[in-house]
């Protein structure tokens, strides 16, 4: 195998493993919110993300101007605190299950929202796209879950808020990581993040709790900053200087997929005949339009700071 093949070869295995630990977040937010609020859920995976993510921060030192300190801060409000706690508080009113196919509508809500407010095109292809991710959530919404996870209208609406509120996020992030190294403007964002969401946390829900706490809880919150927001962090914008944004498109939809798997195998949960429908719908179209549509390497190019 030549250097070129090689490097693609790793560059798709890079973006396939990051898309995959992805789908385990609400996995591991699972576990811990059997333990602990969503507040203090939520911050513990940033502080171990953040400490993952040192080496970068100390090694890469990007000289922001103050304009891009505004910028950066103000995506970081948007992409940390205010995204991840209205998500995670959707997890705890619904089923994994049904929390990780909402999600599946990102590569969708990305495309429209680059249309919206950047106008970009988005082509036939796209916009069919658009209304099967959106009549998906909606089956989703109505289908209903058996199991240990009930779901509800709720919890399934916020984490699709939460989704939009990404959008926000990516693209306020879009011009910096076009003039800036990709992985710095994720890692300064990151840490900005980190500590307006300190102060929420320790205001709204008090001290994080230390003692008491089981190792699968700790091994939880280790494993949700650490795997599914750091190293998918690294993997996935290393992965994207290797391979074309069209062709790594793809592996967006393994999120959803590998979160409904563990909702299915480990907390059993049973989806109703829509619900499985509109899931297929929603990862169906996710897959038409980062494989067919020519928007899809758009998406992927801005799904970069996720």
């Amino acid at each position: 195998m030549d250097a070129n093949r090689q490097s693609r070869a790793l560059g798709f295995l890079a973006c396939g493993v990051a898309s995959a630990l992805w789908g385990t977040g609400f996995f591991f937010g699972k576990i811990a919110l059997l333990e602990v609020s969503v507040g203090h859920m939520v911050f513990y995976r940033f502080v171990f993300a953040t400490i993952a993510m040192l080496p970068v921060l100390v090694i890469r030192r990007t000289r922001f101007t103050r304009r891009d300190w505004t910028i950066l801060a103000v995506g970081a409000f948007f992409g940390v605190p205010l995204q991840f706690l209205i998500q995670f508080q959707g997890l705890s009113l619904t089923s994994l299950v049904h929390a990780s196919l909402m999600v599946g509508t990102m590569p969708v809500i990305l495309a429209a929202g680059a249309a919206v407010f950047l106008h970009e095109q988005l082509d036939a292809t796209g916009w069919c796209a658009l209304a099967g991710s959106t009549l998906g959530a909606c089956l989703i919404a109505v289908g209903g879950v058996r199991g240990i996870g009930g779901a509800s209208l709720l919890g399934d609406a916020l984490v699709v808020i939460s989704m939009l509120i990404a959008l926000v996020w990516i693209l306020t992030n879009k011009d910096l990581l076009n003039r800036y190294d990709t992985l710095a403007v994720s890692a300064w964002g990151l840490a900005l993040g980190m500590l307006m969401l300190t102060v929420w946390v320790f205001l709204q829900y008090g001290l994080p709790p230390v003692h008491g706490l089981s190792w699968k809880t700790w091994a939880s919150l280790a494993a949700s900053g650490v795997l599914c927001t750091a190293t998918t962090t690294t993997l996935w914008n290393w992965g994207m200087t290797q391979v074309p944004a069209s062709q790594a498109g793809v592996f967006l939809n393994m999120e959803p997929i590998m979160g409904s798997l563990l909702g299915v195998w480990i907390f059993h949960e049973q989806l109703g005949q829509l619900a499985w429908f509109g899931g297929a719908l929603i990862i169906g179209s996710a897959a038409v339009l980062t494989t067919r549509s020519s928007s899809g390497g758009r998406v992927v190019a801005l799904a970069q700071v996720e």
